[in-house]
C-alpha cells in the first residue's frame, strides 16, 4: 500500500541508571520506544520511528550543486597558470610570518594534560548536562588526548560474567550515585589494576561513592548512551 508506514529500527544497549537519558534523547530525535528489556547489567532498548522518505526537490538541486562544482572547477584549472607568481609571492611571504601561539586556556597544558584548570572548555564540561552536544564536541577534539578531574565512582558493575574485571561510571565531584551534572564518564572491561591507584593512602579496594583524582585518555563520546568513554591513566586517592 502506498500509504504503508516503514519504520527504520534501532537497538541500544545501556547501562545501568542511564536508561531514562537514553530515552529522552532518542524520543527528541523522533524515535519512539517500543520495549525495554533489563538485565542484571545492562537494559536493552529497542526503538522506532517512520522512515522519511528523500524529497525530489532535494535531489535534483544537490545535481544542480554538483554540475555548477564542476564548472568552477574546470574554470580554476583554466586560469590557474596565470596565478602561479602571485601565488609563490603569498607562500614566500607566509614563510617568513610566526604562527600565533595557541592561548593556554583553550588546550591543554605543557604537560598535555587537560584540567578545569587551564581549560574553559573543559570547566564548562565538567557542569553542563550529560547528553550535550558539548561532550560531542569535546570527545571529538581532544580525542587521544589526557584530562584529569576530581570525581568519585557513580557505579560500577562485573564484566559480563567476570568477577575481576568491570565497568565503572564515573562523575565530577564527591556526590557518588547522586551526581546529576556533568559527563557520564565511563570506565569500560578494566580490573583494579588498571586502575593505577596512587596516593599516600592506596586502596585495598574501591567501592561506589569513593573519590579520586582520575587521570585518563579520552577515547570517545557515545551519543546514543550518553556516555563518554575514557581509559584510566592514574587514580590518585585523597586529592
Amino acid at each position: 500500500m502506498a500509504d504503508e508506514i516503514k519504520y527504520e529500527y534501532k537497538v541500544v544497549q545501556t547501562v545501568r541508571g542511564t536508561d531514562g537519558l537514553v530515552i529522552s534523547k532518542m524520543q527528541k530525535d523522533g524515535w519512539e520506544l517500543v520495549e525495554q528489556l533489563p538485565g542484571r547489567l545492562r537494559t536493552t532498548l529497542n526503538f522506532r520511528r517512520p522512515k522519511r522518505p528523500l524529497p525530489w526537490r532535494l535531489i535534483a538541486a544537490g545535481a544542480a550543486v554538483l554540475v555548477a562544482l564542476a564548472a568552477i572547477i574546470v574554470t580554476g584549472v583554466a586560469l590557474g597558470d596565470g596565478g602561479e607568481e602571485k601565488g609563490a609571492s603569498a607562500s614566500s611571504t607566509a614563510i617568513g610570518e610566526k604562527p600565533s601561539a595557541t592561548p593556554l586556556a583553550d588546550g591543554p597544558t605543557a604537560a598535555g594534560v587537560i584540567t578545569a584548570q587551564n581549560n574553559r572548555e573543559f570547566a564548562a564540561l565538567l557542569k553542563s548536562d550529560p547528553c550535550s552536544e558539548a561532550n560531542v564536541d569535546f570527545a571529538s577534539k581532544h580525542e587521544g588526548q589526557t584530562i584529569a578531574f576530581d570525581g568519585s565512582i557513580r557505579h560500577m558493575a562485573s564484566y559480563g560474567d567476570d568477577q575481576t574485571r568491570y565497568d565503572f561510571l564515573l562523575g565530577p565531584g564527591d556526590k557518588g550515585p547522586q551526581t546529576t551534572d556533568g559527563p557520564n564518564f565511563k570506565y569500560e572491561d578494566v580490573n583494579t589494576g588498571d586502575l593505577h591507584l596512587t596516593g599516600q593512602q592506596v586502596p585495598a579496594s574501591v567501592a561506589v561513592g569513593d573519590t579520586f583524582r582520575f587521570v585518563a585518555k579520552v577515547i570517545e563520546f557515545n551519543t546514543v548512551q550518553c556516555v563518554f568513554r575514557l581509559a584510566p591513566v592514574s587514580t590518585e586517592a585523597g586529592y
